[in-house]
């Protein structure tokens, strides 16, 4: 079996993974650290959990080891799709250089520009960012990419999902051709390869091969779900939740709960706040400060849920989660292995528990298709159908305003007048005697008819008018227009 120490790593290096307690590299470890350390491109293609960040900074900092970084000229460049994933980097990096004098800067939205700015100045030899920060350092005319060696390119497929793939082609192409590039992703989407086909130059592949199973120590299970009635689903659904939460009692020491939509996250979180459970959210629409305070507080046990988006499923390492709860069926299947990798870690046992909606089946059928495994079906934990008994729970938040119809106002009940009288013509209607019609007579009809056509030829005055007579101008109207047609063509 490798162990790090035929990696040829740099020896302070090797002395903090010493100190964290790894021996041996994981299969992307082992694949990606020598070509790395040779200075060629790498293309990793692996899932979160399999232990990249350590393929890229453990290279990183042994080739970084001489030399020293100038000001607004980051040696190194890693870039991250989120926040969470930015930091953790950043605090990997700090384990595994403890005993080196590299520094680093990180560069995320939600902090102040101020504080970024003179870690900048001060001269970084790696910077950790998400591509949206630092294209606005850089744009300022606060950052340099010119004196870039190394660039890493961390959840590439996240990135296009996130749509930062124009930003990542934007910042390729402002550090030097002659830069070593090391690019990860879970998965090769047509648009990733024709990046890594673009830019990387002769990589060298390693392929690790895809997360599909999730720990044997992660008990799962799923709950099938249909609301009485569609305007009651979401109410109903949560109330689902907080009786799976109750149903594993102590057991349940900490969870995450995983909602597809942010929206659904802050919904979520409020109505279990209302019922008395300790949760929070946290979600990228979130100030970064609350994210951070958020996450610390659940990592220290200050909070017992954390209701979250994807941006919690992937590169967070929180050990000791005891549930995690998909309130949603993940649209993408590969998530599903995510977020549930999130209890069960090191050895640990973990529950993974998932609501599907009747909407969500055909995510829920590719779930079991990637995992090639079916899920066991769990019972309401209160018998079928309470769901539709279940109506108390109708939150503020979700609460629809009533609908004005449109259409004639109904009449007051004060004003009965209008009412009577509508209702006492077709009785006065019923007591007429019915009378057979009359037939008219041929004579009579066409008498009618020409007093009709006589009659529409007259005026408002009654008077008779003539054929030729100009219409439309009453008695205002110039004698010349009054002459007849005859007396016209004889003038």
């Amino acid at each position: 079996m490798t162990k790090f120490t035929d990696l040829n790593l740099d020896p302070k290096v090797l002395k903090a993974i010493a100190e964290a307690g790894y021996e041996s590299p994981t299969p992307i470890q082992a694949g990606a650290i020598p070509p790395a350390l040779l200075g060629k491109d790498v293309l990793g293609i692996a899932q979160t959990g399999t232990g990249k960040t350590a393929s890229f900074t453990l290279p990183m900092i042994t080739l970084l080891r001489r030399g020293r970084a100038r000001a607004r000229m980051p040696r190194s460049l890693v870039l991250c799709p989120t926040r969470e994933l930015a930091a953790q980097v950043a605090e990997n990096f700090d384990v595994y250089a403890k005993h080196t004098k590299l520094t680093k800067a990180l560069l995320i939205g939600g902090v102040s520009f101020k504080e970024q700015d003179a870690a900048i100045d001060r001269g970084v030899d790696v910077l950790i960012a998400t591509p949206g920060r630092l294209l606005d350092h850089f744009e300022r005319g606060k950052l340099l990419l010119t004196g870039v060696q190394i660039m890493v390119v961390d959840e590439a497929d996240r990135m296009l999902d996130m749509g930062f793939i124009p930003d990542i082609e934007r910042i390729f192409k402002l550090t030097p051709f002659t830069r070593q590039t090391l690019f990860f992703s879970a998965t090769m989407a047509p648009e990733i390869e024709r990046i890594t086909n673009e830019f990387l130059s002769a990589p060298e592949r390693i392929e690790v091969a895809r997360q599909a199973t999730a720990s044997e120590t992660i008990a799962q299970g799923v709950v099938m779900f249909k609301g009485s009635r569609r305007d009651r689903a979401d109410s109903e659904k949560r109330a689902l939740l907080r009786r799976l939460i109750d149903a594993e009692g102590d057991a349940c020491s900490n969870a995450i709960i995983f909602c597809n939509r942010k929206v659904d996250v802050d919904i979520v979180a409020k109505s279990l706040r209302k019922y008395g459970y300790d949760a929070d959210p946290i979600h990228g629409d979130l100030d970064q400060s609350q994210r951070t305070r958020t996450l610390e507080s659940f990592r220290e046990g200050g909070l017992r849920f954390l209701v979250a988006s994807d941006v919690a499923a992937r590169g967070l390492d929180i050990p000791a989660v005891s549930h995690v709860f998909n309130f949603d069926v993940p649209s993408h299947a590969e998530d599903y292995v995510h977020r549930i990798g999130r209890t069960g870690r090191a050895g640990r046992s973990g529950k993974a528990i998932m609501i599907c909606s009747t909407r969500d089946e055909k995510y829920f059928d590719a779930v079991e298709s990637l995992i090639q495994k079916e899920i066991p079906r769990l019972a309401d934990p209160q018998g079928p159908g309470h769901a539709a008994a279940d109506h108390g729970d109708s939150e503020p938040e979700v609460a629809e305003a009533p609908k004005r119809k449109r259409g004639r106002r109904k009449p007051d009940s004060d004003s009965p007048a209008k009412p009577a009288a509508r209702t006492e013509a077709p009785r006065a209607k019923e007591a007429e005697p019915a009378q057979a019609p009359v037939a008219e007579a041929p004579a009579e009809r066409a008498a009618d008819k020409q007093d009709r056509k006589s009659s529409g030829n007259r005026d408002k005055g009654g008077r008779r008018r003539r054929d030729d007579e100009p219409t439309g101008l009453g008695d205002d109207a110039p004698a010349f227009i009054r002459l007849s047609f005859a007396e016209r063509r004889a003038g």
